[in-house]
C-alpha cells in the first residue's frame, strides 16, 4: 500500500456558526445548546461574552430562560486570541457589544481549526442592522435566525422593540427595557 502524499492527506478545517435574532429570540439558549453537546463529545470548549452585559451574572452566559453555562468576561475581543489556543470550540454571546474586530478574530480562530459558535443581535431597537452581526453573517458557513413571538399580537417577531426613551444605540437590560415585535406591532420610540 502506498503511503498519501502530504497534500492529499485531510486538513482540520474550522468553521463559523452565527445565530441571529432579535431579543428574546432564543439566541443564547440554542449557543448554550450547542455548546453543551460540544461538552458532552468531550470537545475543549470556551465560552466568552462582553464584559458590559452583566444583566444576569457577571461570570456566565444565561439565557432569558435562566439556563447558563460559565463563561469569561472580555473586554477586547482581540484578548480571546490569548485564550482560546487550547479550545476545540469557542462560543462567544452578545457579539453586537464587541467592536468590528470581530470579524478578524472569529475568521483567525476558524483559520486554526476551531469551530466558532457566535451569537447576536442583527438589528438594534430602531431596526438596524446592528455592527458587527452584518460582518459576521457575511463570513459565517451556517446561519440560524432565531425568531420570537410579538407581545401585542402574536405574530412572529424579529424585531426588539424598547420601551423607554434614549438617544443611546446600546442601552443593556432585559424585559424591563425591551420587548420582541413583529414587523407590524414595530414602532420607533420618540427619542426627543
Amino acid at each position: 500500500m502506498m503511503d498519501r502524499a502530504p497534500h492529499a492527506m485531510p486538513k482540520q478545517t474550522g468553521w463559523i456558526e452565527a445565530i441571529a435574532g432579535c431579543m428574546f429570540s432564543g439566541k443564547t439558549e440554542e449557543l448554550i445548546r450547542r455548546l453543551r453537546r460540544a461538552t458532552i463529545a468531550k470537545q475543549k470548549v470556551k465560552i466568552f461574552k462582553p464584559k458590559i452585559d452583566n444583566r444576569f451574572s457577571s461570570s456566565d452566559i444565561v439565557s432569558h430562560s435562566e439556563q447558563s453555562l460559565p463563561s469569561m468576561l472580555i473586554e477586547d475581543i482581540n484578548d480571546i486570541l490569548n485564550y482560546a489556543d487550547d479550545a476545540d470550540v469557542i462560543g462567544i454571546d452578545e457579539a453586537q457589544f464587541f467592536s468590528s474586530d470581530i470579524v478578524k478574530v472569529c475568521n483567525t480562530l476558524a483559520n486554526a481549526g476551531k469551530r466558532v459558535i457566535i451569537a447576536g443581535l442583527d438589528q438594534d431597537y430602531r431596526g438596524i442592522p446592528f455592527e458587527p452581526m452584518p460582518q459576521i453573517l457575511a463570513i459565517a458557513e451556517y446561519i440560524t435566525k432565531t425568531l420570537a413571538i410579538c407581545v401585542n399580537c402574536g405574530n412572529p417577531a424579529d424585531k426588539t422593540q424598547r420601551k423607554i426613551s434614549s438617544h443611546e444605540r446600546v442601552v443593556v437590560g432585559a424585559s424591563n427595557i425591551y420587548e420582541a415585535r413583529c414587523r407590524k406591532c414595530h414602532y420607533i420610540p420618540n427619542e426627543s
